[in-house]
């Protein structure tokens, strides 16, 4: 449980190499997930977050599946995803930006309001522009299969995942002139072989690793404007709360004199 630092500082970056494949009009966008992915058992581990099942896998695939997808979005790009899956009712919130580097998801179980559909909702911010928000259905319990079918009809254009290995992970999108009957008839074995039968050019290399940028810094605003009643709540009649940040899920140590000391700052 952390007390003051940002604990993203201590994570590795991993390279995300972007290509474009001539004659076939597609961005080809390629990393090795191993280290971001121990940076992400290790956020576990320290904030004690368990999870059971195939759960943690959804994390995995939500993490490498925003990194890819922000490697091939301009480089201005902030965007946060909310995976709602009805049965069983888990949500999977996975963040990125480009500009930093970060990337983070988390997992929740508890309360989760579902409907009659699997839903994807995507929130993207490109300053100066306005925030773009969409949101679209998807079958399967599958989070490489909801990211392509949001591409389908909110992108409006195919995209789709592929393994290399179980760490090693391709994404490729459809850019326009796409040769869509050679897309639509890709699969694990010829991505494994592309470089071999298509001609590649490396566009540019960019680097990503596993972390909210969280920290007390960024708690206490959130703690300070709560009512008196809600702190009463918060802190139970102790000298000491626990809080938690929404988006990770990282666990912090609130203390009634840091707290004080905070709002004497503002």
């Amino acid at each position: 449980m952390s007390e003051a630092s940002d604990q993203s500082s201590d994570s590795t970056s991993i390279k995300v190499r972007c290509y474009f494949v001539r004659e076939r009009n597609v961005l080809l966008t390629r990393a090795e997930f191993s280290e971001l992915f121990t940076d992400h058992y290790l956020h576990l581990m320290e904030n004690e977050i368990r999870h059971e099942g195939g759960a943690d896998q959804l994390l995995k695939d939500a993490l490498a599946a925003i990194t890819l997808h922000m490697a091939s979005r301009p480089r201005n790009e902030t965007t946060a995803w909310t995976l709602n899956f009805k049965d069983p009712p888990v949500n999977v919130f996975a963040a990125g930006s480009s500009q930093t580097g970060n990337v983070i998801a988390r997992l929740t179980t508890e309360n989760v309001k579902v409907g009659d559909q699997n839903m994807f909702y995507s929130q993207v911010i490109r300053e100066p522009e306005a925030t773009r928000q969409s949101t679209v259905t998807f079958e399967d319990y599958d989070v490489f299969n909801a990211v392509e079918s949001f591409y389908r009809q909110s992108e409006q254009r195919p995209a789709a995942y592929f393994h290399m290995d179980a760490e090693d992970i391709v994404m490729i999108t459809a850019q326009p002139d796409c040769d869509l009957e050679w897309f639509v008839n890709l699969d694990d074995e010829k991505v494994k072989k592309i470089d071999q039968e298509e001609e590649l050019s490396l566009l540019e290399t960019r680097e990503y690793h596993y972390g909210c940028g969280c920290s007390l810094d960024r708690i206490y605003p959130i703690i300070a404007g709560m009512s008196e009643g809600s702190l009463a709540e918060v802190f139970a009649g102790q000298e000491i709360a626990n809080a938690s940040c929404p988006r990770c899920g990282a666990r912090y140590r609130i203390t009634r004199e840091g707290l004080e000391a905070f709002i004497s700052a503002q």
